[in-house]
């Protein structure tokens, strides 16, 4: 903003237990889509940055990686990532599913958050479906642990309460020059925000019979002289016996995967996307240092 208008920008750290609605909120605060969601717990991997407009406010929202306790190399960098996110932050934001509170991940969050300095908000997910009384009771317990400043009661899937909750997150920014073009959404390249929208495919389409090991790789991006986008992918399966379900009969699974990621892509970048995929079989992907580089991760031990 170049009018003399005061500005203000700030960052806001979303931390939770894993699928606890977080990507959901962040794409919801911003208004588009920056963040991939699924069902599946940690989906989210990187520290991703969403970009929130407010009058002449700029929210800068981490979605960060759900925090459990990490069993993996990948799981360890993944919750390293998640505390990464926080340490920059004017504000930090827990999101609690209320339905699947996952307390074994929760309690320990508020150990950590009742001695944080920042502003804390506690925001309570799926109004929509959760019943009253026990959310109710759910708020007092957890603000009765950690001091929070406020308490928003939300639904990320519909938006129920989330501009009341954007109202307040605006107004704990510090006065400062924005740090990003009011037109930017997020930090994530196209490059990775392509591959993040094939792995959601992914997710969305094998459901349960593809697990967790799998991912996403860029190979190559160009724009054509038509203005059109061009994308080649490789999606990383840990076992050979995986690949026949991702293929489908016949080329069938990856060909819907590929077009529906095809049409996603095409929708956020606004121009014609022709998408290629193949698969590859890594059994050792989860340890590759090259790999967690492409995703932002570090190497943890």
């Amino acid at each position: 903003m170049t009018d003399g208008t005061k500005t203000h920008c700030g960052v806001v750290a979303v931390i939770g237990a894993p699928n606890a609605g977080k990507s959901t909120l962040v794409n919801q605060l911003v208004g588009q889509k920056v963040a991939i969601t699924s069902s599946k717990a940690q989906t989210t991997r990187a520290r991703l940055m969403g970009i929130a407009l407010h009058g002449d406010t700029q929210i800068i929202l981490a979605d960060t990686p759900g925090i459990f306790d990490p069993k993996s190399r990948l799981d360890r960098a993944m919750v390293s990532a998640a505390w990464e996110g926080t340490k920059a932050a004017d504000a930090i934001l827990l999101m609690v599913d209320p339905m699947k509170q996952r307390r074994h991940n929760l309690m320990p969050l508020l150990e950590i958050l009742k001695d944080r300095p920042e502003h804390k908000i506690l925001v309570l997910n799926k109004v929509d479906r959760a019943t009253k009384e026990p959310l109710l009771e759910l708020a007092q317990e957890l603000t009765g642990m950690v001091d929070f400043e406020q308490v928003f009661f939300v639904s990320a899937l519909t938006g129920d309460g989330v501009p009341e909750l954007k109202d307040h997150l605006a107004s704990l920014m510090p006065e400062s020059a924005w740090h990003y073009p009011e037109d930017q959404v997020s930090d994530a390249s196209e490059r990775l925000l392509a591959a993040e929208v094939t792995r959601e495919q992914l997710y969305a389409q094998l459901h349960e019979e593809l697990p967790y090991d799998s991912t996403v790789r860029h190979e190559s991006y160009k724009v054509r002289p038509d203005g059109s986008v061009e994308v080649r992918q490789q999606i990383v399966i840990a076992r050979a016996s995986q690949k026949p379900i991702v293929l489908g009969k016949g080329g069938s699974r990856i060909k819907e995967i590929g077009e529906a990621a095809r049409k996603e892509l095409s929708k956020i970048l606004g121009v014609k996307v022709h998408l290629f995929l193949h698969v590859k079989v890594d059994e050792n992907w989860a340890e590759s240092r090259e790999i967690f580089d492409e995703m932002g991760l570090d190497w943890v031990k």
